[in-house]
């Protein structure tokens, strides 16, 4: 398919709208890091508690915000999964001791707030196995200590498996699991309520680790642009490698500091969108860069910058269809995709957008310019080397004696 047929568009002409572009988005990105004292990083690489809920009814927000603020210190981040009544409520902290007493704070203020807690009866929909088993033992049900166990064991993994999911919404659903008879039934609803939630999942990170992942993220980028320098390297010219890595370098460096500047935080999932941008950017440069490498063999005329505008016009139908469709699947990803999922469309659509122009803007330049550094080294050396082969030899002055 070609949208375009024979295009020439100076492409090479208008690179100044673009590098005048990019140094503006690198100064505003600088300012940005430096201002805030570098990225702003998720949970992932600065530790704390991540804890997934899910509610039978939706609450606000805010309500589950306020309803924390008053018990936990430092930045309470609430998340909605969009469709499922989900939450993930995040809290930054700073020692393991904080981290557990900051799951264990969570949890007993949701149920404050939003269980029933002072009744004094036991939430089945948050209780473990051993809970419920000694709880039903408390109430003098009539079975032996291992068939308590297994009977506990079930109605837990009645209540964790579909459609349930951790939330039972009426005790008369136990009725269907094995054993539970009318009269466990009974001692059931005397013994336990039911929260209007469940918790799915609790993540603790430690400073530690958090800061082993920061570190080992920064060197999987680093990592990959320096296996894809070698790559290039080996395949073209080392010329043709600096300018895809630098052009790579600089799409990565963009799509950061926008996390900055629109307060974005970095976390894992963050990371892999950066590394899927690396290897896109670099794999549409390498595109261009492989029909500069052929047009070298087949075109005589013209200048070397008038062979890279041609080869980027020659590759421009790919380019359009290929960075195309792929943007507008992760435009939709970004708009329709949810919360959990923004900030890692968010870094595929800037990635895209930024690694597109910058391998017909950034990077051909840039090879561009070394090409003609190695140019003018080589003719000044041609220059160098032909007086001196050109000049005669010295005779010599001694006379010789008669």
């Amino acid at each position: 398919m070609q949208i375009f047929k024979d295009p020439k568009f100076d492409f090479l002409g208008k690179k100044w709208y673009f590098i005048i572009g990019s140094l503006v988005l690198i100064t505003a990105s600088i300012v940005s890091l430096a201002a805030k004292g570098g990225p702003r990083y998720g949970i992932d690489f600065k530790g704390g508690v991540v804890i997934s809920l899910k509610f039978a009814e939706m609450p606000r927000m805010d309500e589950i915000r306020s309803a924390l603020a008053d018990k936990i210190e430092g930045e309470i981040l609430v998340q909605e999964f969009v469709g499922s009544n989900e939450v993930m409520v995040s809290t930054e902290m700073r020692s393991e001791e904080e981290l557990a007493a900051a799951r264990d704070a969570i949890i007993q203020t949701l149920e404050a707030r939003f269980g029933d807690a002072g009744s004094g009866k036991v939430d089945l929909n948050n209780a473990g196995a051993e809970v419920i088993a000694q709880t039903l033992r408390d109430r003098n049900v009539a079975l032996d200590d291992a068939s308590l166990r297994e009977l506990a064991e079930r109605i837990r993994d009645f209540r964790d498996s579909p459609p349930h999911s951790g939330l039972l919404m009426n005790f008369d659903e136990l009725s269907q699991v094995e054993g539970v008879t009318p009269e466990i039934l009974s001692a059931i609803k005397e013994a336990f309520y039911l929260a209007p939630f469940t918790v799915r999942s609790v993540e603790i990170v430690g400073p530690k680790i958090g800061q082993e992942l920061r570190q080992q993220a920064m060197m999987a980028t680093l990592l990959a642009l320096g296996g894809m320098l070698v790559y290039i390297a080996f395949r073209f010219e080392w010329t043709y490698g600096v300018a895809a890595v630098i052009a790579v370098f600089h799409d990565v460096f963009i799509t950061v500091g926008l996390f900055s500047i629109t307060d974005r935080e970095i976390s894992l999932t963050v990371v892999a969108a950066l590394l899927t941008l690396v290897g896109y950017s670099m794999n549409d440069t390498i595109v261009v860069f492989d029909r500069v490498r052929e047009n070298l063999k087949l075109v005589r005329r013209g200048s070397f910058a008038e062979l890279v505008n041609l080869s980027i016009n020659q590759t421009l139908n790919r380019t359009v269809l290929t960075s195309g469709l792929t943007f507008l699947t992760v435009l939709a990803l970004f708009l329709f995709g949810g919360q959990v999922l923004n900030n890692f469309a968010f870094a595929l659509v800037v990635g895209i957008l930024v690694g597109t122009y910058s391998s017909i803007f950034i990077a051909s330049p840039i090879l561009i310019s070394l090409q003609g550094v190695l140019e003018r080294r080589k003719r000044a050396r041609m220059r160098a080397a032909v007086p001196a082969a050109g000049k005669p030899a010295r005779k010599s002055s001694a006379k010789v004696a008669r």
